[in-house]
């Protein structure tokens, strides 16, 4: 009776097997999909700005910001995988220019430190142009992504001077017990001092990266002066309220508590691997750092005690450029993307608000990028340039015709 079930039953199993594995392969085809967001179209960036003369010239010369962004097929779509290729790898090929790094002291005994790279030919304005540039949290100029900007730059005539933030670059120590923070604008303002000093009749272009551009956009907005001789700013992947940020950073929507806890675990290397920063840090102090698993439980128990703030929420006021990004006068590029798992949606309402309101202002938001990645390419293997890099220079390019072009027309006119 067994065998006779056996031999009734036995013939349908390999049928049966055969649906499980199709079954199977459906469910990992389903959620490669799925993660890979591969049905998510392709379109061009949302661009919100007001309709003024500037702002038309710009979107007609810059080809880049309004058409379609197309990242690599198979795992472009994905903000995670933009973004973690971007840490990772940074950029393909990357180059590696020739500088010179100058070393500022500072009043409170911190020494800053940037590196500057000379244009490799003439603007094609004929004037001379130097990007002062911020990286990225505990990023130098070292970086991959800030090396492959810098060489385009330097190629598209425009001359480079991008800040180390304080204690990031390995194998220099620091001279003050104090690292670089959120929104501290004293060491970019003493590279801008400098490249002013320097070079009394070059043209400033900002460009800030994540961290940087929260920076940027408040060492403009501070004080007026601070913008004379800067023709435009750039701000890529900042998110504005360094407040909200930190608390949207401990969902796990987005995965992005995980990210919270990579770049804690990133902090308490860099603070642990100065001696000058850890010695002012006493035993329950250290403790607490140590144990840390988020930005928030570092920057309560250290970084806000570099400019003593009695709290962590005067703390992120303070450093935020949400309160001053609303001073930046000269023309501004705010570029996000939707994508982004670092900064959360809730976050793009300030750049959209200000581009709505005021005219100086141009958002750009892209459906893809994830976090400082934008990377472009055919199926699978990514273009050596990225699309942040042509658009932060078609940008620039722009502001800077349409300056000389206003000049001339005003030289003109005076004249007759």
């Amino acid at each position: 009776r067994t065998d006779i079930e056996l031999h009734t039953y036995g013939p349908d199993l390999p049928a049966v097997f055969d649906g499980v594995k199709l079954a199977a392969v459906a469910a990992i085809l389903y959620v490669i999909v799925r993660c890979l967001n591969l049905k998510s179209p392709t379109t061009p960036p949302q661009i919100v700005y007001q309709d003024t003369p500037l702002s038309r010239y710009v979107l007609k010369s810059c080809p880049t910001l309004t058409r379609e962004y197309i990242p690599p097929l198979l795992w472009g779509k994905s903000g995670h995988l933009q973004t973690a290729l971007y840490g990772k790898m940074g950029r393909v090929n990357t180059p590696t220019p020739c500088g010179v790094r100058k070393f500022i002291p500072m009043p409170d005994g911190a020494t800053a430190t940037f590196d500057l790279f000379e244009p490799g030919k003439s603007h094609s304005t004929e004037d001379d142009i130097t990007m002062v540039i911020c990286p990225g949290i505990g990023n130098h100029s070292g970086q991959n992504y800030i090396r492959t900007f810098v060489d385009y730059s330097q190629r598209n005539g425009y001359r480079c001077a991008v800040l180390n933030h304080l204690g990031a670059l390995p194998n220099v120590e620091l001279t003050s017990p104090r690292m670089f923070t959120y929104g501290c604008t004293w060491e970019f303002g003493a590279m801008v001092g400098y490249i002013r000093r320097s070079f009394p009749q070059t043209q400033l272009v900002v460009v800030g990266f994540s961290l940087g551009g929260n920076i940027v956009c408040k060492f403009l907005g501070e004080n007026r002066s601070n913008q004379d001789g800067v023709l435009c700013c750039i701000s890529i992947c900042q998110g504005y309220s360094a407040l909200r940020a930190q608390e949207t950073f401990l969902q796990w929507d987005q995965c992005r508590r995980l990210y919270n806890f990579v770049l804690a675990d990133k902090m308490k290397k860099l603070i642990l691997a100065h001696s000058m920063a850890s010695s002012r840090i006493d035993a329950a102090d250290l403790n607490r750092l140590l144990t840390a698993t988020s930005l928030m439980q570092i920057d309560d128990t250290i970084m806000r005690k570099f400019h003593s703030h009695s709290s962590l929420r005067e703390y992120y006021e303070k450093e935020s450029c949400v309160h001053y990004i609303h001073k930046v006068h000269v023309p501004l590029l705010l570029i996000n993307s939707m994508d982004d798992p670092l900064v959360h949606h809730s976050l793009l309402a300030v750049p959209h608000t200000l581009a709505e309101k005021l005219p100086n202002v141009v958002f750009a938001l892209t459906q893809h990028g994830g976090h400082m990645g934008f990377f472009e390419g055919a199926v699978l293997f990514p273009e050596p340039l990225s699309w942040m890099d042509k658009v932060i220079v078609e940008y620039s390019d722009s502001i800077c015709h349409w300056r000389k072009h206003s000049c001339s027309s005003r030289t003109s006119s005076t004249s007759t």
